[in-house]
């Protein structure tokens, strides 16, 4: 390389020096590398580790070990000096050595804290190969190992730590800790495999390019890292597509999920009531979100079994009906039962879309993925899912709040009870079973101050309401009712006598309501009003007010009882009884609220733990029969802390 060609590639990298550092300033931002020593204290750091010499990212060297020449550079290292200053000289002089014979070869010295480098010898080395956007960088690493703390940044960096270990890559690091186990897995390895030099190649091949259309959308600006967006991608898409997609079709597919990449650090958007606007405000909405709004539509039904096997795709179905009969001539339907894999759901799915639907419906979580992979593939089709605190952006997840009900029947259950004890039967560790459990707890506590419940899991045992009777046990909150016409059978509220169970009061879900006013939301604006409010995951999570839940009364309960369930019924739809204000403890005897404030929608749904009253725990998923593991995956309480399984190609 001659000195005039070094000349040019430094004048080069002066301008970009230079572009950097006017937007930090514009932004705000530090202008210049980051200083190690400016940011760590000693009490930050639990000792040191010399790595040896490593091939690092250079994209993660981020800033100097001392001040020292750190104003000689931007925040990208790129040069800031005159062309005519020594300064300038020696860097062009290694530019000429950088493109000989040998190249630079000798490594830098750098410190690596929290997964980002400060280089302490050899900053112009690193700002020319950073010039020719060489990816690696040659160094001499020591490794500052900081104090562990609950902080989710540094868990996570521990687990890099631990990480590391098994694929010797520094560019696998991950914002929250938990992830690196759903990448094994979504990989195909266990979650202690240790990388082979083949599989690092392999991976490294096909990550670089998705980093590269990371970078390309805007994701360094972003607080998360291209991993994290990687396990993001690899929900909807296989890895083996990193490596045969061009450029162009990689970037295509990322910003399929672009959206949910920027959420998945974000907190789920919860909404608690329908969105409903007056008759006069559609015109006026719909010039807002620039888009007309519809007058028909066409919505498609996904379930993964068949009504007449389950009662919770017939208590479905039968919501679908009734949508179907009220909202009649506006909305074309059809329904597909019995989808057992993704695959089968994905084609589904897709035919539907052929046929014209525009909004889909998917009743259980495990039809999660063929949503996910829908809604990437038709980013203007409203997808909805069954279940809850999914971050998802693409897909509206919807519930009930049924703890409402329950509360209802744990103050009908508290005053018909003699000795104080009661049962319950829970379905499975899932988000909204534990407030469930807490609500009907306060509800026997508002009518029998000392009642104390027995709890059981049906996800453990199967005969868990016989064990409790056989305890003696003789009123037991059993499985919700899923449709208003099965009250013979012992659901809900149940008063055991001798040999015969009778329902007294029954929680039941009416997902007709459900759909009947979030389909007419659709229609008036409410689904772009609340996709212009915050640009999040979205959960649709409707209580006693919309009618979503309700009680349904049995004959054997006694009038009066029943005219108290009617007013606590009244009190929680229009807001003047809330289940959970009030001094609440939990069984270790932690105050979880004084009583002054109002619990959040999300406390509510992600409780993990039980009131003091309770007799009995939350199940581990190891204790949890074979049939009830999978869906402690998708919804548990603990999911994140499940070890994944394989699911994904092995590279």
């Amino acid at each position: 390389m001659s000195r005039q060609e070094a000349a040019e590639q430094y004048e080069k990298a002066l301008k970009r020096g230079r572009k950097t550092y006017r937007e930090a300033v514009l932004r705000g931002h530090y202008p210049y590398p980051q200083v190690l020593d400016e940011i760590l204290s000693e009490n930050m750091a639990a000792g040191q580790v010399e790595l040896g010499i490593h091939e690092i990212p250079a994209n993660q060297i981020i800033g100097t070990k001392t001040h020292g020449r750190q104003n000689s550079f931007a925040a990208d290292f790129m040069p800031l000096l005159e062309a005519d200053s020594e300064f300038a000289a020696k860097w062009m002089d290694l530019c000429r050595y950088h493109l000989g014979d040998e190249g630079i070869r000798d490594p830098v010295r750098c410190y690596e804290y929290l997964g980002r480098f400060y280089v302490q010898e050899g900053n112009k080395r690193v700002s020319v190969l950073k010039s020719f956007d060489a990816p690696t960088v040659p160094a001499y690493v020591i490794r500052v190992i900081p104090e562990w703390s609950m902080d989710p940044e540094i868990q996570a960096y521990y687990e890099f730590m631990r990480a590391y270990e098994l694929t010797g890559l520094y560019r696998i690091c991950f914002s929250r800790p938990g992830r690196f186990g759903k990448l094994q897995a979504a990989l195909g390895y266990e979650l202690d495999h240790v990388w082979t030099d083949e599989e690092r190649r392999a991976f490294t091949a096909g990550f670089t390019g998705f980093q590269q259309a990371f970078e390309k959308l805007g994701g360094e600006e972003l607080d998360l890292t291209p991993a994290d967006a990687l396990l993001v991608w690899l929900k909807v898409y296989p890895f083996s597509d990193l490596r045969k997609s061009s450029n162009a079709e990689l970037l295509k597919t990322l910003r399929s999920v672009w959206a949910d990449v920027k959420a998945v650090n974000e907190e789920i958007a919860v909404s608690t009531e329908p969105e409903e606007f007056p008759s006069s405000e559609p015109n006026l909405l719909s010039r807002l979100f620039k888009t007309k709004l519809p007058t028909h539509l066409n919505i498609a039904f996904f379930s993964d079994h068949l009504p007449e096997e389950s009662d919770w795709a017939r208590a479905h179905d039968l919501g679908r009906q009734y949508m179907e009969a009220v909202l009649s001539d506006a909305v074309t339907v059809q329904a597909v039962h019995g989808v057992q894999t993704e695959e089968e759901a994905v084609a589904a799915m897709e035919e539907a879309v052929e046929q014209g639907a525009q909004v889909i419906f998917a009743t259980t979580p495990p039809l999660i993925g063929a949503c996910r992979k829908i809604a990437a593939q038709h980013p203007g089709l409203r997808v909805l899912n069954c279940s809850v605190s999914m971050p998802y952006t693409g897909v509206r997840t919807y519930y009930s709040r049924i703890y409402e009900a329950k509360f209802i029947t744990g103050a009908i259950a508290g005053a018909l009870c003699r000795d104080g004890v009661l049962g319950y039967v829970a379905s499975n560790p899932i988000f909204g079973v534990p407030a469930g459990i807490n609500a009907f707890a306060l509800g026997a506590q508002l009518t029998c101050p000392d009642a104390r419940i027995k709890l059981r899991w049906s996800c453990v045992e199967e005969d868990a309401m016989e064990k409790l009777a056989q305890e003696g046990v003789t009123l037991i909150s059993n499985r919700d009712l899923p449709t208003p016409d099965r009250i013979c059978e012992p659901w809900g509220l149940c008063q055991v006598h001798g040999g015969s169970v009778r329902s007294l009061a029954a929680p039941y879900w009416h997902w007709g309501n459900f759909y009947v006013k979030l389909v007419r939301s659709i229609f008036s604006g409410g689904w772009e009003a609340l996709s212009a409010k915050q640009d999040k995951a979205v959960n649709y999570w409707w209580g006693v007010a919309s009618r979503t839940v309700d009680i349904l009364p049995g004959e054997d309960l006694p009038a009066g009882v029943w005219q108290l369930a009617e007013i606590l019924r009244h009190g929680v739809a229009v807001g003047s009884i809330f289940p959970f204000l009030r001094p609440l403890r939990d069984q270790s005897g932690r105050t979880v609220s004084d009583g002054s404030r109002w619990l959040t929608p999300e406390e509510i749904l992600h409780m993990d733990w039980l009131c003091d009253c309770v007799e009995g725990e939350i199940p581990t998923y190891e204790q949890l029969l074979p049939m009830a593991r999978p869906l402690a995956r998708l919804q548990g309480v603990y999911r994140d802390a499940i070890p994944p399984e394989k699911e994904g190609p092995i590279l």
